[in-house]
């Protein structure tokens, strides 16, 4: 079973989408996929089609008052993928584990007792607080999603500072990849930045970039990934080809 971490300190890279389209992708593989949102606003359940306050949350697995498999729900319509929801609970977990002894390892002791998937891939919050070290303590690859922006590099460079305190915990943590996010092959920004990734990270660097589409952006307001929303787009092409490159690195 392969856990994957898909982690960004700043916000609105495409983590969320990212996860959500790329489980798809490998769902519709035959790969049994476990999707976990560990973000309070709860971004993932919504973009699966469910109301994150009428679901029960990771919390409780967190707390120890449930079994994730009490929690996790199928996705419907995608035969083979399943989502642990989040909840607006997930908020207070920093000041709510604070005391707790090993509460670094949470995540990581909940997930030593699932078998059953081929992927379990974790959508983490756009900080680095407990519940993102939690992720990163669990999993053993990360993904870095980026938006072809000058931002990138500098958080690129601490994200990767962070990936290399967490091996003291975590060993076996390693990189997967840097998958570029929000591309536009007609701005000069964009094909500037990118080239800069690939002098700066070349062998970590997905060769897929994913495209700036509209439909990706609409996707999940319907409750869908965009495989049954716009099964003919360049999202479908891109995240089919981010599986095959995920399974091919595997």
């Amino acid at each position: 079973m392969r856990i994957i971490a898909f982690a960004n300190q700043k916000g609105g890279v495409g983590k969320t989408t990212t996860v959500h389209n790329l489980g798809a992708a490998l769902a519709r593989m035959k790969r049994k996929v476990l999707l976990i949102d560990l973000d309070a606003q709860g971004s993932l359940t919504a973009s699966c089609g469910f109301a994150p306050d009428d679901c029960r949350s990771l919390y409780e697995a967190l707390e120890g008052k449930a079994h994730l498999n009490e929690i996790k729900i199928p996705v419907e319509g995608v035969q083979g993928l399943e989502l642990v929801p989040a909840g607006i609970d997930l908020a207070q977990a920093d000041l709510a584990f604070a005391a707790r002894i090993g509460r670094e390892n949470m995540l990581r002791k909940i997930l030593n007792k699932v078998t059953e998937f081929d992927y379990v891939l974790l959508d983490c919050p756009p900080n680095l607080g407990l519940i993102t070290l939690n992720a990163l303590v669990a999993a053993k690859e990360i993904v870095i999603p980026v938006q072809a922006e000058y931002h990138a590099l500098r958080g690129l460079e601490l994200l990767q500072g962070t990936v290399a305190m967490v091996k003291d915990l975590n060993p076996t943590l390693s990189v997967l990849g840097i998958v570029v996010t929000f591309f536009d092959k007609r701005k000069t920004l964009n094909r500037d930045v990118f080239n800069e990734l690939r002098k700066a990270f070349r062998e970590l660097l997905f060769d897929v970039r994913i495209r700036d589409a509209v439909a990706l952006a609409e996707a999940p307001s319907e409750g869908q990934d965009i495989f049954a929303y716009r099964p003919a787009s360049a999202g479908t092409e891109d995240y089919e080809r981010l599986a095959k490159e995920i399974e091919k690195r595997g």
